[in-house]
């Protein structure tokens, strides 16, 4: 299994220390944080799209561009390119930028993002919000099959025998769709062969396993190779010495993203006692020591079957060095864990 590690690069205060942290210094930590997860042997560190004033990172090649500098092994990706507001184009030329800078190691993972404001802002009408993901991914899918580009559609360019460059190092980049639970899209990322990435950020992770099973059926069906599945899990992690001291440092940071965004979609404010439940074996938290943590990757590995885990990591105003303690955790002894559990060996590595 490949294990590693997203962020949205959080800015902010600290609802309880008061610290705070703004764009400029959090993106001179998120290199850092990219060096130490290359640094311990984590397989994939990705980077979010947001257009929000609560993160720093709204050009996630450009940050991953930064970061193939500071890193050696690393598997580098978006987590996740808002493709439905962006030019397929423009997305792959710049992922295949990052490949170049990075020896082969880019990534993207495409998806139609939590958040509604780059519709807006690059002029497009939410109405399109499925219609023009599923426009825009055709496109990119054929951009990365072949460096001439014939092209035409109804939220596109039209597009007549063009080249497309510069071209990534193996001729291809991955791309992975990113879904949030919806069947229509776990449909088209099976139909389509792609690795799917589901994101479980609430309830309980047992109630997804339908889409698993789901993706599985029809990715089968449609004739795809097996061998090739992937199928990656992303939720959110905080690891520390010990269970009491992750629950009591990530409580503040992640009850305040909860209730900031909580207020925009009518949800209730994030109490401890819900937070502490979350936290539980059955729960979508996966926060608590590193003997715990490993643990719930592999009682969710048993539901799903997945090739890969993703830990959102550095959630809200969290210190930077307890974010940098989490990674070295993630690194040191969740993933060594978890694989030796498992019988693998590091994607980076082997």
């Amino acid at each position: 299994m490949e294990i590693g590690i997203y962020t949205f690069a959080d800015v902010g205060t600290h609802p309880v220390t008061g610290e705070n942290v703004g764009a400029k210094e959090r993106l001179a930590n998120l290199m850092e944080e990219a060096a130490l997860a290359d640094e311990v042997g984590l397989d994939v560190f990705a980077v979010g799209e947001h257009h929000r004033p609560d993160y720093a990172v709204s050009a996630p090649a450009v940050a991953l561009g930064a970061a193939a500098m500071v890193t050696k092994k690393i598997r580098l990706s978006s987590a996740v390119t808002v493709l439905s507001s962006d030019d397929p184009v423009r997305v792959f030329q710049q992922f295949a930028t990052v490949d170049l800078l990075s020896g082969g190691r880019a990534e993207i993972m495409a998806g139609r993002g939590s958040f509604i404001e780059s519709f807006p802002l690059f002029g497009y009408d939410l109405a399109d919000y499925d219609v023009l993901f599923s426009e825009k991914l055709d496109m990119l899918l054929k951009i990365n099959a072949g460096e001439r580009l014939t092209w035409s559609g109804a939220h596109t360019a039209t597009i007549t025998d063009r080249g497309v460059y510069p071209r990534p190092v193996n001729g291809r980049l991955p791309v992975w769709v990113a879904v949030g639970g919806t069947p229509e899209s776990v449909v088209r990322a099976g139909e389509k062969g792609l690795p799917m990435a589901l994101a479980i950020i609430g309830g309980q992770p047992a109630r997804f396993a339908p889409f698993t099973r789901l993706y599985r059926e029809v990715y089968e069906k449609a004739g795809h190779d097996m061998s090739s599945f992937q199928l990656g899990i992303n939720s959110h992690v905080y690891i520390a010495d010990s269970s009491q001291a992750a629950r009591d440092e990530f409580f503040a940071p992640y009850a305040e993203v909860m209730r900031r965004i909580g207020r925009e979609r009518g949800w209730p404010p994030l109490t401890r006692s819900d937070f502490d439940a979350s936290t539980r074996r059955e729960g979508a938290l996966l926060v608590g020591s590193a003997e715990e943590v490993t643990d719930k990757i592999l009682y969710e590995h048993e539901i799903f079957g997945n090739t890969r885990f993703l830990a959102q990591m550095s959630l809200g105003p969290l210190p930077h060095r307890q974010a940098m303690r989490a990674i070295e955790l993630l690194g040191t002894k969740v993933a060594p864990a978890v694989r030796k559990a498992l019988g693998s060996t590091s994607a980076v590595s082997s």
